[in-house]
């Protein structure tokens, strides 16, 4: 057992655990933060996608220790602070993107790094970001036209 640091949400927490610990079940079970959902286990599904300072994670993949000193953002930290939603969740909404939900947390955790880092994303950069987040009920082209929807919102 080793007592790891970091910020989770803007918050800077400690927890005491073995640092070989996936980030998830931290982030599920100690910090209680459910948004961010186990899929695969495997890093191949997406459904567990966090920022690690800032650059998506697969959160079933990634020991504990390397969340040592670095930001978090869950899904429960995308909002702004004042409870208003990301441009992507509204966008999710406004193109009804969730059937299940499952995997929707991961799904909405790539497409923010995606427009942060391409404000104006083709339909072949959308395809090359989400590749790895799969959605079992298919609903990729409301994905997509979420994506672009919110780069529109962005004033993109």
């Amino acid at each position: 057992m080793a007592e790891t640091r970091f910020t989770v949400n803007g918050e800077e927490r400690a927890v005491e655990t073995d640092p070989s610990t996936p980030l998830l079940w931290v982030l599920r079970e100690q910090l209680k933060l459910t948004g961010t959902k186990f899929g695969c286990g495997i890093a191949q599904c997406g459904a567990c996608t966090v920022h690690l300072d800032g650059m998506p994670v697969r959160s079933c993949s990634t020991p504990l220790i390397a969340a040592e000193g670095a930001e978090i953002t869950t899904i429960e930290g995308v909002s702004a602070e004042d409870g208003t939603q990301h441009k992507v969740q509204a966008a999710w909404i406004e193109h009804q993107v969730p059937q299940c939900g499952y995997c929707q947390s991961g799904q909405i955790m790539s497409a923010v790094a995606l427009l942060r880092d391409n404000p104006n994303p083709s339909d072949a950069d959308i395809d090359a970001a989400m590749r790895g987040n799969i959605c079992r009920c298919g609903a990729y082209g409301r994905i997509r036209a979420a994506i672009k929807s919110a780069a529109s919102a962005q004033g993109n």
